[in-house]
Formats: structure tokens, sequence, C-alpha cells
């Protein structure tokens, strides 16, 4: 008999009551006893699982609960009673498969260690850094229960989440399989890989010791996040089911990486990508075919290097024309519809078309005009020679002269404000 892990008694008895339960008769030492109501018991085992290495184990209540003495002779029921689990009952929870697998698991491990014994027990030397933060991290976590309960009431909430999306998990194991078998057939790469890493965590070291200030510096954004994540929670319920319908064009896109077959993925596009390089930065001897034959044009350089050369040359035209960039962009797209809006509202844009009819100072004609004297009266309606129109024209100038350019400004660029496309045709 043990309390609080020191002996406090003896086993007299034991024998098996007809409801097939365990009757346990024990003495409790003098300065135990009498035990009060409240007590409770709980078999446990000493070391390896056998029948005679057991033990009872008492656990006496606060004074506060404790109830009255239990007198000789007296029963712990079986409601404040505790049996133990023995290792053969753990495993019985598991099917058949499973028992297999892990016996498969640590067959495994034995294979995975086999002959490599001193390696193993200089690798498990890293361990003890990592420990001795874990010991820190739990110390300093005991200091503060309510941020202990709340990791605790967390985790309960993360455990349970993915135990209710079990059959989502399922792939993800399966597919992660796949990838540590891949990644196990890579031997000579990932031995290379590892290789590298020591001198990549010492230059890292440096930059996680200066991320320490910038974490501190991100606790106000945290802290000013935390109401907006709450708000996100339907938006991420949505993409749930976008995650499940994505799964098949995840899928496809690794067929877009590598396909079997010649040039049909990206990773023969990337085998492509040095004889680009060659002929549009590198300098060398080249030849040509114009179709009599292949022939020597000597020394040249890449296509990139020629052009900036060619292009040194348009950059007046091209400063030239960029004023106009709106105008064009407007022309390939408002200009080219009937209506659009601005920050004023929507409106229309109307175009006049003219035909055998017309009006001459404000008045009808009267009929048609005769054939002969169509054309003077187009030139007399129509503003013609408008080929110097300033950039933005198409617009109505302002009455503060914000979009009209000085005459200075229209020398500069050729164009003459009186070509601008709106206003009233005189």
């Amino acid at each position: 008999v043990d309390v609080g892990g020191a002996n406090a008694g003896l086993v007299k008895d034991f024998e098996l009551t007809p409801d097939g339960q365990a009757e346990v008769e024990i003495e409790v030492d003098e300065r135990y006893a009498p035990l009060r109501v409240g007590t409770r018991a709980q078999i446990r085992s000493a070391g390896q699982t056998s029948v005679s290495g057991r033990y009872v184990q008492l656990m006496l209540p606060p004074e506060n609960e404790a109830g009255q003495n239990i007198p000789d002779g007296g029963v712990i029921g079986s409601e404040r009673t505790t049996t133990n689990v023995d290792i053969d009952q753990f495993f019985s929870i598991f099917d058949p498969p499973t028992r297999k697998a892990v016996q498969n698991f640590y067959k495994g491990g034995r294979r995975q260690y086999e002959g490599r014994g001193e390696q193993a027990n200089r690798g498990l030397m890293y361990l003890s850094p990592q420990l001795a933060a874990s010991s820190r991290l739990f110390e300093e976590l005991r200091h503060e229960p309510p941020v202990l309960e709340r990791f605790v009431l967390d985790s309960s909430r993360f455990v349970t989440a993915l135990s209710e999306r079990r059959d989502s998990l399922a792939p993800l194991i399966e597919n992660l399989n796949r990838t540590t078998r891949a990644l196990g057939s890579e031997k000579e790469a990932l031995a290379e890989a590892i290789g590298f890493l020591p001198p990549f965590m010492r230059r890292a070291n440096t930059t996680y010791v200066n991320l320490r200030r910038t974490l501190d510096e991100l606790d106000p954004f945290v802290a000013a996040s935390k109401p907006v994540a709450k708000k996100l929670r339907p938006y991420l319920a949505e993409l749930r089911p976008f995650a499940s319908e994505a799964v098949p064009t995840v899928r496809r896109l690794s067929q877009l990486a590598r396909f079997p077959g010649p040039r049909n993925d990206l990773f023969e596009l990337q085998r492509t990508y040095p004889p680009l390089a060659d002929i549009t930065l590198n300098t060398k001897r080249r030849s040509m075919d114009f179709g009599t034959g292949s022939r020597s044009v000597g020394e040249t350089r890449g296509a990139f290097p020629e052009l900036t050369e060619a292009l040194k040359g348009s950059t007046p035209i091209l400063a030239h024309s960029r004023p106009y960039t709106p105008d064009f962009v407007g022309w390939m797209d408002d200009f080219s519809h009937t209506g659009a809006y601005d920050a004023l509202g929507s409106f229309s844009k109307a175009q006049f078309y003219f035909n055998a009819f017309s009006v001459e100072d404000g008045l009808p004609t009267g009929g048609l005009i005769p054939p002969a004297a169509r054309g003077q009266a187009f030139k007399e309606i129509a503003r013609l020679g408008q080929v110097k129109r300033c950039p933005g024209a198409a617009e109505e100038a302002q009455p503060d002269g914000s979009n009209v350019y000085s005459e200075e400004e229209q020398r500069e660029l050729d164009c003459v404000e009186e070509h601008r496309a709106t206003g009233n045709i005189d």
C-alpha cells in the first residue's frame, strides 16, 4: 500500500466476489489510520507488468472534503477505486492490422539503428538543448496557470477538430507517405542537402537573433488583428469546399510540371533557357542561314544588347509620344464605347451623320441639297485638317485651363489647341 510515494501498509488478502470483482483487504499503518470517507484507491504496477508487481495507491482527500472516519473493516466502494490498465488491454483496442503495423514500426526502428548505434548516440546529444528549452517553456507555463490552462484547452479543441476531420486527414497522411518515400529514394541528393545544413544554420542563427526585436514589434499588430481574425471565421469555413474542389486542379498542376513525352511540360521548358540566354545575352561568333547555306556573320552581341543600342536613338520619339498614352489607352477602351462613367456619373457619347438635308442659320433649307452643292455645305459645317491635336484633346477644355497646353508646350509637342475634338462647330 502506498500513499504519496511512501509505504503505508500491506495487502493482507484478496478474493473474487460473486459479481466478478476483486475484493482486496489492506492494512494501513497507524500514521495514516483511520482513513477518511472520500479516500480513493488505485491499482498500479511497480514496474514490469505482472500479477505480483502491483500495489494499491491511496489518494487521501483534502481536509475540507474529507468525511467521517472509515471504521475497521470498512469498505472503499468501487465508485472510488480505479483498476490498472495492462499493456495487453491497451493493445486490445486496436484491430489486428494496426497491431501488426505497430510491430512492424518497432521492427523497422531496430533495422534503422542496426549498425549505427554510435551515430545515433551522437545525434541524440543534440536533443539536449531542445529538451532544455522545453523544460524552460513548461517551467514558465507553470508560473502562469491561466496561460497553461488556455494552452491545454486550445490543444484539446485542436485535437478534437482533427478528429472530426479524420476522413480529410487520411489522404494527407497517404500523400506524406509518398513524399517521404520519394525523398528516401534520393539518398545522394538528400545527403548533399543535409551536408549544407550546418553552415546554413550557423548563418541563420544571426538572422533568428535579429528577429527577436521584430517579433516584439509585431505584438501590437497581432493584438489589433485578433478582432479581425474572429470575423474571418465564416470566410474560412467557405474555404473548405474551395479546397476540396481545388484538389483535381492541383493534381493536374503536377502534370503541368512533369508529363510523359518530349517537350510538353515545365521541366522540358526550363531546358530551353540556356539556348535562349545564349542568343539574347552572349557575345560570340555566329552564323546564319539566308536560304543559301550557313554563312558566318562574325562576332555579334546578343539580342538584348543590340536592342538596347537600337533603342538609344528612339528615346526622343518615345518621349514625344508619352503624353499621348492616356489618349491611346482611352481609344482602346473608353472611346470605343458609346457610354462610360466618371466621377460625375454615367454619360453617353453621340455621333452625327450628315445626309442630303441640312440646316442653314438654324432653319431648314426646305429641301434636298443639290448634289453639286453638298461638298461645299459639308465644308461649312465640318472642321477639317485637324491633324495636330494636343494630348487630351478628346476631352472638353476646362474653364481653369488646367488641361490646355501653353503656346510653348504646343510648339514643343507640335500640336494646335484649336484642333481639339470637342466644342462648338464654327
